[in-house]
């Protein structure tokens, strides 16, 4: 007898093992196979583009009428960033240090009526502390904006605490500000390090935190400062943004048993207000200082930390251009739930997030452009976030597209499957951007539900010391892009996994 072995089929082993070129016209092949994959992945292409252009054509920004000449500062690491404050200062060259006692932290805040801000002379304002006021000691390579600087400080909600290079935030001694409990703070420079202390008592010290300021020059500004960011009522407007109103806030510290130890260059000290004037994106409402004997009664206004989405300034986060995004997915979706078949056979996921890829990489800088344009300041972002935003953009159609099958594969009929996966990732988006449940409820729902991949597009990190309320309206998610990224994997994989164990079952 005689056994005849067949020989592997060449072509397949090739196919699977092939070159670049074979993988390419394999995959053109399945592609232009299936019309209705093809007109998906069309139309989600240009849903995301065009929506993202529509919003940037809408979206105007004007300053009575003219286009408005804000000035933008922008800190050491290139974030955006608001310096607005008022600064006793003098000069301090090469090591030294400052130390003062803060005996009382007070403040003045906007009115308030009928869900809108009333500020100026004529509105009248009454006595109050933003909970991220500040007064204490500074020390700040120039009086520019945007310049390195670290800061001890008291606070009207957070206690004590010790700030540089606007993002870094170090807590120290809990509490407010009293004459019976007051705050004594030192400021120790050597060389390009700034070290922070407080003491309750201004004999016993303990270290507060460590700055490292690259590049800080030979001599600086050290003094005495106070700020307050501006007080915001802030209401969501559609899918795209917030509106709102708010009114620049005062605070005034009183500082005494003042100490500046080093080298000091001849002269008085200087009263500069940081950030006033016409030009100022953030709202200040003024400021000066007194000395009588040896304490200082320093007033200011605006903040000294990173800008973020509805903070001090009116700019837009980058992730606007990919609105459309928001649509397109309702097209893969579909796509996922109509060709379940074509994707166990032909790689659905791959040529989504192809399709979805090429649509966002031409969107951002398309509707950048156009926003930009209607006078509009986008906030900066580095190279890494925005490769994150398109790539993580397309990713997340991607993986919703599994998500869809993996439904259509569950309930085998593609009108609820589409119903279930929509309601699952565009409803808790919505009811999170209306603000329909209470504070704290959203944002548990944009943690646990799908939507919360939508987070992948976050930009701006959430600084907690910038003191806005995060709302995913103003682009700010609960969870860090990738973490939200993971929960819609994990549904999709759960969901996966599930309709796999079912079809094996029912179609055995």
């Amino acid at each position: 007898m005689t056994t005849t072995t067949a020989a592997p089929d060449r072509a397949a082993t090739r196919a699977e093992h092939g070159s670049f070129g074979d993988l390419l016209r394999a995959e053109w092949t399945k592609f232009r196979s299936v019309r209705g994959w093809v007109i998906g992945m069309v139309v989600a292409g240009l849903v995301t583009v065009l929506v993202g252009l529509l919003s940037g054509v809408g979206s105007h920004t004007s300053c009575n009428g003219a286009p408005c000449h804000f000035l933008y500062p922008v800190g050491p690491g290139g974030e955006a960033v608001t310096d607005s404050f008022y600064f006793a200062h003098r000069p301090l060259a090469g090591n030294g240090s400052i130390t003062a006692r803060v005996t009382s932290l007070t403040g003045l805040l906007p009115t308030t009526s009928n869900g809108r801000v009333h500020a100026g002379p004529q509105s009248g304002m009454h006595p109050g502390l933003e909970p991220w006021s500040k007064a204490g000691l500074i020390i700040k390579a120039s009086t520019r904006q945007g310049s390195a600087y670290a800061a001890m400080m008291v606070t009207g909600g957070h206690g004590v605490r010790m700030q540089y290079d606007y993002t870094q935030d170090v807590a120290g001694l809990p509490g407010a500000v009293t004459a019976a409990s007051p705050r004594w703070l030192r400021l120790t420079r050597t060389g390009d390090t700034v070290t922070g202390y407080d003491s309750a008592d201004g004999r016993h010290w303990t270290l507060v935190g460590t700055a490292t300021l690259p590049g800080l020059s030979s001599t600086v500004q050290a003094g005495l400062f106070a700020t307050s960011p501006a007080y915001n009522m802030t209401t969501a407007q559609g899918l795209l943004g917030m509106s709102g109103t708010g009114g620049p806030t005062l605070a005034t510290g009183v500082l005494d048993h003042v100490s500046l130890l080093g080298g000091q260059p001849a002269g008085a000290w200087s009263g500069t207000l940081i950030g006033g004037g016409p030009n100022a994106a953030t709202p200040v409402q003024g400021g000066g200082y007194h000395r009588a004997g040896g304490t200082f009664t320093v007033t200011g206004s605006g903040d000294i930390a990173p800008d973020t989405p509805g903070g001090a300034g009116p700019g837009q986060t980058l992730d606007h251009t990919l609105v459309g995004a928001f649509a397109g997915l309702i097209a893969v979706v579909v796509v996922g739930t109509m060709f379940i078949t074509a994707e166990y056979r032909r790689g659905l996921i791959r040529t989504t997030f192809a399709a979805t890829l090429v649509a966002a990489v031409v969107a951002v800088p398309l509707s950048s452009r156009l926003l930009r344009g209607n006078g509009n300041y986008l906030y900066p972002v580095t190279t890494l976030a925005e490769v994150r935003l398109v790539a993580g953009t397309a990713a997340m159609l991607a993986v919703a597209a599994v998500l869809a099958l993996a439904i259509g594969a569950l309930v085998r009929r593609s009108a609820i499957a589409v119903t279930v996966v929509i309601v699952a990732i565009v409803l808790p988006y919505l009811i999170s951007v209306t603000n329909l449940l209470p504070a704290g409820a959203d944002q548990w729902l944009m943690r646990l539900a799908p939507a919360a991949a939508f987070s992948i597009q976050q930009t701006i990190p959430n600084y907690p010391q910038a003191g806005n309320v995060c709302s995913v309206a103003g682009g700010c998610y609960p969870l860090a892009p990738w973490a939200g990224f993971a929960v819609l994997c994990a549904w999709a994989a759960a969901a996966l996994g599930l309709a796999v164990f079912l079809v094996r079952r029912r179609d055995a």
